[in-house]
């Protein structure tokens, strides 16, 4: 598997308010999109891409409803790693699932254009293989 590099990071948040107080107001960092509850910003140097995402949002994209499964750990952040292709993401599943890994979302294309696919790390971070068409 090769992985261009890190797409984007982002802690997954219960309240999006208190969040977008403690990192943009008190942190400062520079968020510049806001769709609904997502805000975003392609501008923090040394990241590619840091978000808030809702955990109801990444429980829908992974399980296709709000609510996290109570059989598995609540990821407190996600990291995505950027792939050459829609092809090398599918590559990068197949991988990970033969060395043991229990994939939560197969390859297939994000609402928003992104092609994913997501698991959890060992320490509870949700993981994305991604191919961003915007990035390349």
């Amino acid at each position: 598997m090769k992985i261009v590099r890190i797409a984007g990071f982002g802690p997954l948040v219960r309240d999006v308010a208190a969040s977008q107080r403690f990192y943009r107001d008190t942190l400062g960092i520079p968020f510049e999109m806001q769709q609904g509850d997502y805000i975003a910003t392609d501008r923090f140097p040394g990241c590619n891409h840091f978000g808030l995402w809702p955990l109801a949002d990444a429980a829908r994209s992974c399980f296709g409803g709000e609510e996290w499964p109570s059989d598995l750990p609540v990821p407190h952040a996600g990291i995505e790693y950027e792939m050459e292709s829609p092809e090398a993401v599918a590559e990068g599943e197949r991988e990970l699932e033969a060395a043991g890994h229990r994939i939560l979302r197969r390859t297939a294309p994000e609402p928003w254009g992104q092609i994913t696919a997501r698991l959890l790390s060992p320490e509870g971070l949700l993981v994305g293989l991604s191919y961003a068409p915007w990035a390349h």
